[in-house]
């Protein structure tokens, strides 16, 4: 007997709203039987390209992959009433900048999920998988309807500290599916001078392990395999981490998940109190609760810096620039770690917090410019071995500038454009 043809509302309906030829701005929108959902809804890194206007959009649901503003940036956008999915840490890592930066939080219908638990989302089946990452509580989404099963990996690696959240979607690969959204920031970049975090931690580890002065760690206080890094190269050479209070917080809400991430209570964590930061504490008490209190037990004095500097390392770009220029007039150069991305300091990223100042601690003679960073996103081997362990139907590359050299690398590819609907049937 012939099979009777589903009428088209019951076919999966897809579009990539953005991301299709770009890195960052990530927004795909899945459609089935009256259901719409949204696979992040990220804002542009790049000044020239035009945001997706989500305003008008009807959706049932907004799925956030992790904290980073390209996948998070637009949720605000969406008509308020729209439900929003992550992960519980992730949306405390969301409030945490904005409070610090003077803003406020955001008033959305959060739903958080759990990792590997299944939820319905009208017709769909949503399981998140979660993944290593440079942002905490960051996830990959296998998403079910009609019979059809869709894999978007988000953003992923290999080679961080939780590397054996990958290890595991290789051994044990999510079978039939018929779609896998495989991000490619790294198609066309290297990750050969720090392949994996440990390298990272050794560099800063050979860094301060004789220093005369005090050093500083530029890197983003929400990279927590940074902050570990950091934490363990002091432990090793016998110094004192200190951190501002922006990152303390970011630490706080790591408390809860685990009890074995560094926190400002920790025997070798100092904590710098003072500034606009401060201020911050004073003007949220509700927010911070007993934070404040128990943040300055753990600080560190003045003149303790000025007196040993050579005792610590200090991480935290939001309040370093200005406390950098008070050590440079030492006899010992200054150590500056930068613990980003280069391509942040090329003059083509304006929005970059510090770029201009960064770049000029290069050239600057009182300081001794160190580079000690690895990726957040797997690199094009680690990327073959997943899809090689998936084996989907289709491949559609996403978060990516190299699209059209997917086809080079991977089975099953399939490119489409920014605001093409194709049906998955």
């Amino acid at each position: 007997m012939q099979e009777r043809a589903r009428p088209n509302w019951a076919l999966m309906k897809v579009t990539i709203l953005k991301g299709s030829h770009e890195i960052g701005g990530t927004c795909i929108q899945l459609s089935s039987g009256k259901t719409s959902l949204l696979l992040d809804a990220g804002l542009p890194l790049s000044a020239d390209s035009q945001p997706v206007d989500l305003s008008r959009l009807s959706v049932d649901a907004l799925l956030v992959s992790h904290p980073h503003q390209d996948h998070f940036g637009l949720m605000a956008t969406l008509p308020p009433s729209t439900p929003v999915y992550i992960g519980k840490l992730a949306r405390s890592l969301i409030d945490a900048p904005r409070v610090f930066l003077g803003e406020d939080r955001y008033t959305l219908d959060f739903r958080h999920f759990e990792a590997w638990q299944s939820f319905a989302i009208g017709d769909f089946t949503v399981t998140p998988y979660l993944v290593d990452h440079s942002a905490a509580d960051a996830y990959a989404f296998l998403i079910e309807a009609e019979g059809k099963r869709v894999f978007y990996s988000g953003d992923l690696r290999s080679h961080g500290r939780k590397g054996q959240l990958f290890d595991n979607l290789i051994k044990r690969p999510i079978r039939d599916i018929d779609l896998l959204f495989l991000e490619g920031t790294m198609l066309h970049r290297s990750n050969d001078l720090f392949p994996d975090e440990k390298s990272v931690e050794k560099e800063i580890f050979q860094t301060i392990q004789q220093q005369k002065n005090i050093s500083f760690l530029l890197s983003s206080s929400q990279n927590i395999d940074r902050i570990v890094s950091a934490y363990r190269a002091c432990k090793r050479a016998g110094k004192l981490l200190v951190i501002d209070i922006y990152t303390a917080w970011v630490l706080e809400q790591l408390r809860q998940i685990t009890q074995n991430t560094p926190a400002m209570d920790w025997p070798e964590i100092r904590v710098h109190a003072k500034g606009s930061q401060y201020q911050r504490l004073k003007a949220y008490p509700e927010y911070f609760g007993d934070f404040s209190n128990r943040l300055f037990r753990n600080r560190v004095m003045p003149e303790e810096l000025r007196q040993t500097p050579e005792a610590f390392l200090y991480f935290g770009k939001m309040s370093s620039f200005d406390f950098i220029d008070e050590f440079k007039n030492v006899a010992a150069p200054v150590n500056v770690i930068y613990s980003q991305w280069l391509g942040y300091l090329d003059g083509t990223h304006p929005d970059y917090y510090g770029s201009d100042q960064i770049a000029a601690f290069r050239s600057d003679p009182a300081i001794n410019f160190v580079y000690a960073h690895t990726s957040g996103h797997a690199p094009v081997e680690d990327l073959k071995r997943l899809a090689e362990a998936l084996k989907p139907k289709m491949l559609i590359p996403i978060h990516t500038e190299h699209g059209e050299d997917f086809s080079h690398i991977f089975a099953n590819v399939v490119t489409h454009n920014d605001g093409e609907v194709f049906v998955l049937a």
